[in-house]
């Protein structure tokens, strides 16, 4: 029989923690998506839900200076395709070992944990979520990434927990851009 998990409340995140991130890394399924693939009885066919929310929240990170990746544990043709049409710089797949796939490409891109965000749902997620400067699960992942995870969107995976994610870090970004501006103007903010 199942029991229900009860999780102890996060903290809140300080907006600085969102403001530090310069990397978006991604689990697909069961994040971007629903974690529910459609497989044709041809063997080869498959579909995936993913949500326009999401999508945009992609979007404006891309035009906030924000690289985007994405890193499954699994090869997917609807994820490329996905991936190609949100121009997804950084399309890591086949690989469970998300933890040094994250630090890999984290050190090719110059950066630290604490410019890292990650989001994961599943046991092979959480080492990379609780690396991550700031770590994100969706509400329904499994223990042991709810466990580690500093952040767990109201809205579900597939469904604009992304863009829930999106918004802190285009907050933070503002938040950041608007104490430089009160800096130089001795507290004003310029018209």
């Amino acid at each position: 029989m199942l029991q229900s998990i009860t999780r102890k409340p996060k903290a809140r995140i300080p907006i600085a923690a969102w403001a530090a991130v310069r990397l978006l890394a991604l689990d697909v399924d069961g994040v971007l998506t629903d974690g529910t693939v459609q497989i044709a009885s041809d063997g080869r066919t498959e579909t995936k839900t993913f949500s326009i929310l999401d999508g945009m929240g992609v979007t404006r990170l891309h035009q906030a200076g924000i690289i985007v990746a994405w890193i499954s544990g699994r090869p997917s043709g609807a994820t490329r395709v996905r991936a190609a049409e949100l121009k997804i710089p950084h399309l890591i797949e086949g690989r469970t070992d998300k933890l040094t796939a994250l630090q890999e490409l984290a050190a090719a891109l110059g950066l630290t944990a604490a410019q890292c965000a990650y989001m994961g749902d599943d046991d092979i997620d959480a080492p990379a979520i609780a690396w991550a400067g700031v770590g994100i699960a969706p509400a329904h992942a499994m223990p042991a990434a709810l466990g580690v995870a500093d952040f767990v969107p109201g809205r579900p995976a597939g469904l604009g927990a992304v863009r829930e994610v999106c918004e802190h870090l285009l907050a933070g970004r503002g938040a950041a851009a608007g104490s430089k501006g009160n800096k130089r103007t001795g507290g004003r903010t310029k018209p």
